[in-house]
């Protein structure tokens, strides 16, 4: 049996109101991924903000009926899972965007579910 790292995470409450949900189509609507280095990016950009606007969209329709931090993670891991063959800088920056996630949720750690498919950035 494969190790999953959502059995390390310690389960809380999530206060989620009208302006959190908010702040999430914020973020969705903004462009993503806009500083990731290198020469013809639009394809690495463009499937990197799929995953992440398909995250959003997710944690938008099913927040407020969903407020706990191990079931964020578990949809954090759903996508996690798409881009953990990305290229380190790939990683670093959706890892970023996952991070700015958390901030809005109030969620201060992962516990170690970043690590675990990111490679301990």
């Amino acid at each position: 049996m494969n190790y999953d790292p959502l059995f390390e995470v310690i389960d809380e409450p999530i206060e989620v109101d009208d302006s959190t949900v908010v702040k999430l189509h914020i973020l969705k609507a903004v462009e993503k991924f806009v500083s990731l280095p290198g020469e013809n990016t639009a394809e690495e950009k463009e499937r990197l903000s799929t995953i992440l606007n398909d995250l959003l969209l997710r944690l938008i329709d099913g927040i407020q009926a969903n407020s706990t931090k191990l079931w964020v993670l578990a949809e954090f891991q759903q996508s996690l899972v798409l881009v953990e063959n990305e290229d380190t800088e790939a990683r670093e920056h959706f890892g970023s965007e996952l991070e700015s996630i958390m901030d809005i949720l109030g969620i201060e750690s992962s516990d170690g579910l970043l690590a675990a498919y990111l490679g301990g950035i």
